[in-house]
């Protein structure tokens, strides 16, 4: 499920602008040549980072850094989507986007709290600080953008719930339950600011994957080597030092190493993989310009989505639009304009 999900996050960055079966063929040798790699050093009791000692419960650097980092390299290689920085691009269904956050919170304590690989007192933690952090990160960010506008936004919350909860991810069975508030408070204000990244550097992440996933994921790591709790873990069995609240210090530069490891490897490996893959006849990524502008609904499935408001748009467009005959005013008229 990890490694499915993986990409899906990384592509997210894309959208509007990738064909669907060269992207396909993206995700499966990505999946190879990336996760795979990375997934190991962390969780593979041969791997690198987990002889060093590292922490990384559920996923900090194998999906979040991991798929923040290729998203950011997708939507460099691919370039801006068509009228970028001239059109406001917003939600077009907030509706989705709340619903969307609700099965990701639900889902997010299986992939939590499952990483206990148990029923037991562990994953109950490690479900109970998940909910925590999405708490404190969704009221976070809705907080935080406030202070622009003075209005409080269900967007906001669902960007910070899902901030919270990508930055406990790496922690989540290694710290107490009242460490998890600070996971999400600072989850959710340091992505709200990364954010502001796409401006500063003129790249077009549709989704914010980089902000929110690669960010908070480098969060959750760092935050990780600070509050892990060797008694927290010996709840399952697993002996580990701790974080710099038992005095591992060096703790703090193991997370590290394997956040910049895995950053630099996941966005060289993603921009070759682009590259190559646009020199396959057939496989370029970027989608013709005039399929773009038609939607990759229509022009990749062959679908709509909002097929019946299309037909009414159409119809008052028939009504209004029509150009009204031109009939000469009768000789009596008299017509003063004031």
């Amino acid at each position: 499920m990890f490694a499915a999900i993986t990409p899906a996050i990384a592509i997210g960055s894309a959208a509007e602008r990738t064909r669907l079966i060269p992207t396909l063929i993206f995700i499966f040798i990505w999946s190879t040549l990336v996760y795979d790699f990375i997934a190991s050093w962390c969780w593979s009791a041969n791997g690198w980072y987990s002889q060093l000692g590292g922490l990384d419960f559920a996923g900090g650097t194998p999906v979040h850094i991991t798929s923040g980092s290729a998203a950011l390299a997708f939507c460099i290689f691919l370039g801006k989507r068509q009228n970028h920085g001239i059109d406001e691009f917003k939600p077009h269904n907030i509706t989705y986007v709340v619903l969307g956050t609700t099965f990701l919170w639900f889902g997010w304590f299986g992939f939590n709290g499952g990483s206990a690989t148990a029923a037991n007192i562990r994953a109950i933690l490690a479900c109970t600080v998940t909910n925590l952090a999405a708490s404190f990160g969704g009221l976070t960010w809705m907080i935080m953008d406030y202070r622009m506008e003075y209005k409080l936004s269900a967007i906001g919350f669902c960007s910070g719930a899902v901030a919270g909860l990508v930055a406990i991810t790496p922690g989540s069975g290694y710290v107490a339950p009242h460490y998890a508030v600070v996971f999400g408070i600072c989850g959710g204000a340091i992505c709200n600011l990364a954010v502001k990244l796409k401006h500063i550097f003129d790249y077009d992440d549709a989704l914010d994957v980089f902000a929110v996933h690669g960010i908070g994921g480098l969060v959750g790591n760092i935050l990780t080597g600070v509050f892990a709790d060797k008694n927290i873990a010996a709840l399952s069995g697993e002996v580990i030092m701790g974080g710099v609240i038992n005095q591992n210090y060096i703790q703090l530069a193991k997370q590290l190493s394997s956040s910049g490891a895995g950053f630099m490897y996941s966005f060289i490996m993603t921009y070759i993989i682009l590259l190559v893959l646009n020199k396959i006849p057939f496989l370029s990524i970027r989608l013709h310009h005039d399929k773009e502008v038609l939607g990759t609904d229509e022009s990749d499935h062959g679908e709509s989505a909002y097929y019946f408001v299309e037909r009414v748009e159409k119809a008052l467009n028939n009504i209004f639009l029509k150009p009204i005959p031109q009939q000469p005013l009768p000789q009596e008229a008299n017509i003063h304009i004031y």
